[in-house]
Formats: structure tokens, sequence, C-alpha cells
């Protein structure tokens, strides 16, 4: 099974995306993981429509508030570009260039079935519409996808799984190929005008910081399969893995950046200690 067991002297992260203010929900997950070993912040800023430096300041500035620290200098994936490429032409073998939007993946998938549209980290999941297409087709305006059956069939493997320590302890959590394909499907490794994306960034990232634990929310559990395949394609190490509870609004909503009523720096404004923090988020 791939993982490991959490341990003392293990090596975490927090990698935020500098989009908007930190909430609550963030200030748990750092704390979390800050908890847990030697603690790493890495600033997640590829989407550079929509990364901000002032965003990236108040990271700094609100972690710091809290109380935590973290070796200089700190990994920015916009740094990070050339190793990117370079899991990518690894890849390539089991990669295909994709021209559809949302709306034609919607399409596809509704116009045969009724009822609701099967879901996965990358939200809908791809039908395959494009998976004929060979790469060196491949267009300015288009992702480029993981072709995950064929990955399996290069790993010889049938399924894929790891040992998640919150959600169920010392539990392997194991998909089949079938379902990984039904459930997940043929995730993004490089969306348009970015050169990677969240799936391939993540796993190369951690491994270069030699990152032993990945504590994050229950929200990326699903996504742990495909960065597993991820790690064994690239002959990366697996960290362990410990998916914690998400903080939620009064109405039981995942908290958002765009919520500013729930952003640290408010809590800030309005005279909160760090140790006000903490009791709000049940630490």
């Amino acid at each position: 099974m791939a993982g490991r067991a959490i341990g003392p002297g293990e090596v975490t992260r927090f990698a935020p995306s500098p989009t908007g203010l930190l909430h609550l929900g963030h200030a748990f997950s750092a704390l979390t993981a800050a908890a847990q070993g030697a603690f790493h912040l890495r600033i997640e800023d590829i989407d550079r429509d929509r990364c901000r430096p002032e965003f990236e300041a108040a990271i700094h500035d609100d972690l710091h508030w809290l109380g935590l620290d973290w070796p200089q200098p700190v990994m920015r994936q916009s740094d990070r570009l050339p190793a990117y490429r370079a899991a990518l032409d690894r890849l390539a073998p089991l990669s295909y260039p994709c021209r559809c939007r949302r709306g034609d993946i919607r399409a596809a998938l509704s116009a045969p079935q009724e009822g609701a549209l099967p879901a996965g980290p990358d939200g809908l999941v791809y039908p395959g519409t494009c998976r004929g297409r060979d790469l060196r087709d491949a267009g300015p305006d288009d992702v480029i996808r993981l072709d995950t059956a064929r990955a399996f069939e290069a790993l010889g493997l049938d399924r894929i799984g790891f040992r998640d320590r919150r959600v169920l302890p010392d539990h392997d959590h194991v998909l089949t190929r079938d379902q990984v394909a039904q459930g997940i499907g043929d995730v993004i490794l490089s969306r348009r005008g970015m050169g990677t994306s969240y799936h391939l960034a993540v796993v190369v990232d951690d491994a270069a910081q030699g990152i032993t634990l990945v504590t994050r929310g229950k929200d990326l559990f699903d996504a742990t399969y495909i960065h597993v395949l991820l790690q064994r394609l690239l002959d990366l190490p697996t960290p362990a893995y410990l998916h914690h509870r998400l903080i939620r609004d009064d109405a039981g909503r995942r908290l958002a950046k765009r919520d500013d009523a729930r952003a640290i720096r408010h809590y800030r404004d309005e005279g909160a200690t760090p140790a006000d923090i903490r009791q709000m988020i049940g630490l």
C-alpha cells in the first residue's frame, strides 16, 4: 500500500494560493500541519490572472501573527516552470491534448443520461472526448490530460491507494482502475497559460521539498488517488496523508476566500488574538 505512517520529525507544508485573504479554514490547516513537524510555506501562484502580490504579503503576515515560522526562501510555483515541464515531458506518452470547455463536457455527459452528473477533483468527470488525439496536435488553447487507463497499464496496476491518518486511522483507501476512470477521470496536467496544473505541481513540489506528511482538507481526498498515481509514474516518494475536517460557516458551507467576514484579517482588525482564532477553530 502506498504511503507511510506518521511519526516524529515529519516535514509538513501549507501551500495557499494568493488569490484572496486567508480565512479560518486556512488557519486550521496551517496550524494542524505545523503541529505535526517541521513546517514549510509554499506559494501556489501559477494562476497569474488571479494571484495578487498584496494577498501573498497578507499570507506571510497572517501566518506570522498566528505564531508560525518557516525556512527561507519560500518556494513559489511561478519559479518552477522548468520542473513542471520536465515532468510533463516524462508523462507525454500517457498524455493527450484536450480542447473541450466546461460546456462541452457538460453536454457530452448529459446527452444520453438523466440524473446527477459525475463529479471528481476537477469538477465534472471528463468523458474522454479528445482521448484519441496525438500530443503533437496540441494547440495553444488546449489543456493536457493524463490518460488514466494507460497510466494504470504502464504501471501494471489494477488499483491504487493510500493510507489516511485522520479520516479513518490505520485504514487503507483503495480504488480500482475502473473506479478511478469513472469517479475521477482523465485529470488535467497542464492548464491553458499556466504550464502545469494543481495535480502535477503539488506532486513535483512535495517531492522537491522533501515533504513527508501532506496535511490538507477532506475536500482534496479524492485527488490523492491521482497524486499517488503520478508519484508512481514519476518515480517520486509517496508521503503520508492527513485529510482534516473542514471549517464551515453557520449554514454549513465550506469557507471560501470571497467570504471576507471569516478572514483572519477581519478578526485581527476586530481585536482578536491568535488564541481566539485557535478557540474558534477548535484547537
